[in-house]
């Protein structure tokens, strides 16, 4: 039984504003640890940082970064996009949230809210337009084809190739994201392909056998891009 059922009976009822917390905090306890991606609110919004989820309390929680962070602390508060997967669900979750700095190390988070959940894996995803190659090890298409990169995510990524590759074909994808960094090489598995006009197909790819090491290397080569792109415009 809940604390405030005991008192409930003698004093009448819970205020709304209260019973609204409890409602929140129930609904937001599965995503307690949870890897994130803060984004900023639009539809193609800009990544921030990757944090885990942590202290959840009512409609409140505290962010503790993974990687850089792309704002300033001396920031107002901030309104983003929270998403992430839950292990438990098995479901892309989307929640919107007010931020601001906390710790050194931290940020909190308030009016954090469940947006939508959803069966995707859904993954921050910068557009890109390079040169990459595609390694089969075996069929007809085996060996080293050239491709081109058109977004990657830490979950994933799109290629454009004159290949004919089929659902459940697994590949090496090398791509050098930045002039200045190594070549990332990843394993990946073909998810969808889309035939297009001029004999060329698209494949959306998820990454297999990422350790949370490659996971740290492949955000931090994101958000590099990000920046030098937007450099650029």
């Amino acid at each position: 039984m809940k604390l405030f059922d005991w008192f409930g009976r003698k004093a009448g009822k819970q205020p709304p504003q209260e019973a609204e917390e409890e409602n929140s905090e129930e609904e937001l306890a599965p995503y307690s640890g949870m890897r994130v991606e803060v984004t900023t609110p639009e539809a193609e919004g800009r990544l921030l940082f990757v944090a885990k989820l942590l202290g959840l309390r009512g409609n409140q929680a505290v962010l503790q970064p993974y990687s850089e962070v792309a704002i300033s602390r001396e920031s107002e508060p901030l309104r983003v996009r929270i998403r992430g997967y839950s292990d438990h669900e098995r479901k892309a979750v989307y929640l919107e949230g007010v931020i601001a700095p906390a710790s050194k190390d931290t940020w909190s988070v308030e009016e954090l809210t469940v947006s939508k959940t959803g069966n995707d894996r859904a993954f921050f995803r910068l557009s890109t337009n390079l040169e990459a190659t595609a390694t089969m090890f075996s069929g007809l298409e085996m060996g080293e084809k050239p491709c081109r990169l058109l977004n990657i995510s830490v979950g994933g990524a799109s290629i454009r190739s004159a290949c004919k590759y089929h659902k459940g074909d697994k590949f090496l994808l090398k791509v050098k994201l930045l002039e200045d960094r190594p070549t990332s090489a990843i394993f990946a598995q073909v998810m969808r392909i889309i035939e297009k006009d001029d004999a060329k197909f698209e494949y959306g790819c998820q990454f297999l056998e990422l350790t949370e090491e490659d996971q740290e290397k492949i955000t931090q080569n994101i958000f590099a891009a990000q920046r030098q792109k937007r450099s650029r415009a």
